[in-house]
């Protein structure tokens, strides 16, 4: 049975486990994340399917059913697994994704690097999840492609569905044309997003540098605008813009520009902070601490996320405040990834190298400065970390989102309200109300905002974790669902002129 929804995205939608030599699939340990997210909106279409891939030895035969129908918390659905050979995933994911795409739209023109690319590898691999999907899809399905190394499904799936409603979000942030113009394939890019009824983006100023992109490629005409809501623009960040776009046009044709950013399971998290177990482990995190105040980072090792650069300002606080030794320490999860890859391997032994050094130039007997984590805490864990914690300092040098600050907020309490540092280069940033803004580029913003956030006092604090809760609140899990869902159903409409085919949002 054709599907009336279709989400295209790389990762699979649970966590495949042997377990006495049968495979079994289990739905993801967190309810938090961008695949649990995704996945509620399968329960409300009529019938739903994801599109993703899956290593095989042997395209041809791969060993696995290709397509299989799941039932979980979620409801019904089928999972179409695109069988990938190794050389292909590394060639269209580790390569050119995250060699030639990641460092673009991040802004590391540095770390660019053309040379290995193999292009025909991309298209053919961007070609077959056009293909799986649209053979899932209903003829006027809504078909919903994720991120930046599927850019080229849309413009096949036109071809093979041409009446669908073909949709396209961003989870990284999008760069200006100077930056993404570097791509020598960005025609290529454009004209397949530009095939899209619409684009989506988590804050205006993605949204914005993507029509400045179309603009200057295609010549294509912004349509329509808006004002920024409030809520979408807190207060001397570098990421604010105040206009957003929403429809441009190019050669008789339109696609909208739909900026919605994606949240957290605020509840949930609030729940589980509150629960007995968790309660329990923060009273330990904090008998353990004793007078010490304990900084949080959490992030992956990335060389766009901060954490050396969040070693180096805390290095320079030990330095220069000999009066903090024994009475503060630094909680670093920087959840390791793959050492396959260069940059990533010489972060992580930068990132080893300064803990090493740090704590071998301040730590004592009984007080280690730096704690360093490299493998992924599991929620309950990390939130009674979130609830133990003085503050969390989240410092990317630049990041779609981020939703490790709104997970933050969302575990705390006003009795121990703690304070949020945040780079005004995380996406988030321009949601989250209260937080202390901090350059990671400069030494003094990054100085001066650890100063800032060790002495703040209790009023200050509770008025400004206060402001963080209601806006992590205002974007969650829920808002952004819903707001899915209605813009889907808006689409549909203007495309078929009919009602929606998807069930009413619950």
């Amino acid at each position: 049975m054709k599907s009336d929804l279709v989400i295209v995205y790389h990762r699979q939608p649970y966590e495949e486990v042997i377990e006495d030599g049968q495979v079994q699939y289990r739905e993801n340990s967190s309810p938090n994340g961008i695949v649990p997210t995704m996945k509620g909106f399968l329960g409300q279409a009529n019938r739903g399917a994801w599109v993703a891939w899956k290593e095989a030895e042997d395209t041809a035969n791969p060993g696995f059913e290709p397509v299989i129908e799941i039932s979980d918390s979620f409801g019904t659905y089928t999972v179409s697994r695109l069988p990938l050979t190794k050389e292909q995933v590394s060639s269209f994911y580790h390569v050119t994704s995250k060699e030639a795409f990641w460092p673009i739209l991040h802004g590391f023109k540095e770390r660019y690097n053309y040379d290995p690319v193999d292009w025909p590898t991309f298209r053919a691999v961007n070609w077959a999840f056009a293909e799986a999907a649209a053979e899932q899809a209903t003829d006027e399905a809504v078909i919903w492609v994720h991120d930046y190394n599927l850019w080229l499904v849309p413009g096949y799936l036109r071809q093979l569905k041409p009446n669908a409603t073909i949709c396209f979000f961003h989870h990284t942030p999008f760069p200006g044309p100077d930056m993404f113009n570097v791509l020598p394939w960005r025609e290529e890019i454009i004209g397949s997003l530009m095939t899209c009824d619409s684009v989506g983006f988590h804050i205006p100023r993605y949204a914005q540098n993507f029509a400045a992109v179309v603009r200057s490629i295609k010549g294509a005409k912004l349509v329509s605008e808006a004002e920024t809501p409030s809520t979408l623009s807190a207060t001397g960040v570098a990421l604010n813009d105040r206009r957003m776009p929403l429809m441009l046009e190019h050669m008789g044709s339109t696609t909208c520009v739909h900026t919605n950013p994606v949240g957290v399971n605020f509840d949930y998290i609030q729940e589980l902070a509150q629960k007995p177990e968790v309660a329990e482990r923060v009273r330990e995190i904090r008998a353990e601490l004793g007078e010490t105040k304990l900084i949080l980072s959490v992030s992956r090792t990335d060389y766009t996320k901060g954490n050396i650069e969040q070693l180096e300002a805390f290095e320079r606080l030990l330095t220069r405040r000999s009066d903090l030794r024994g009475k503060v320490r630094l909680m670093l999860v920087s959840v390791g990834a793959n050492r396959n890859m260069t940059a990533y391997a010489e972060v992580q032994d930068a990132i080893e190298g300064l803990v090493g050094r740090i704590n071998g130039s301040f730590g004592s007997f009984d007080w280690q400065p730096v704690t360093l984590v490299s493998k992924a805490i599991p929620l309950a864990q990390l939130v009674a970390y979130y609830r133990a914690a003085d503050m969390a300092s989240i410092t990317p040098l630049a990041d779609g989102l981020n939703l490790v600050a709104s997970e933050f907020c969302a575990a705390r309490d006003l009795t121990h309200p703690g304070a949020l540092i945040l780079s005004e280069f995380a996406g988030c940033a321009v949601l989250l109300d209260g937080a202390i803004p901090v350059n990671p580029f400069s030494h003094s913003s990054m100085d001066s905002a650890l100063e800032q956030a060790l002495s703040m006092g209790m009023e200050e604090a509770s008025a400004r974790m206060a402001a963080l809760r209601r806006s992590a609140r205002t974007w969650d899990i829920a808002a952004w669902t819903h707001s899915e869902m209605a813009h889907f159903r808006t689409l549909q409409r203007e495309r078929h002129g009919t009602g929606p085919h998807m069930a009413p949002a619950a």
